[in-house]
């Protein structure tokens, strides 16, 4: 599956950057974006504008005073879910989305990968 992290970050501190070792880990395909420039896990950090091909899941980790423009970028993308986790909760963002007819769960990424609910 094929899942980009919308706030990706180097630092290992990050719930981000968390994400992106437990999602490689388990086999998922991960694409980077983010503001900061860099590669992690041999994935390249792309800009906020970056668009991808068959992307499944979009995991945020950027939140609401943050994610402007971040609906249209969505359009764009097409995911077939986005997570919001912890922090990055946007109740206008997540109706706009399922009228799209995009699945929304506000969630934390690292549980539901952890419970197998991923």
């Amino acid at each position: 599956m094929k899942v980009l992290i919308y706030g990706a970050s180097l630092n290992p501190q990050r719930y981000s950057y968390l994400a992106a070792q437990m999602l490689h880990k388990k086999g998922h395909e991960i694409i980077l974006v983010g503001i900061k420039k860099g590669e992690l896990l041999g994935s390249i950090i792309h800009p906020n504008d970056w668009i991808e091909d068959d992307v499944d899941t979009v995991t945020l980790y950027v939140g609401p005073q943050n994610q402007d423009g971040l609906l249209d970028y969505l359009r764009k993308l097409k995911p077939r879910r986005v997570i919001f986790n912890p922090g990055t909760e946007n109740e206008k963002l997540k109706i706009s989305l399922e009228k799209e007819g995009i699945l929304t769960d506000e969630a934390c990424t690292l549980v539901l990968l952890q419970t197998g609910q991923f």
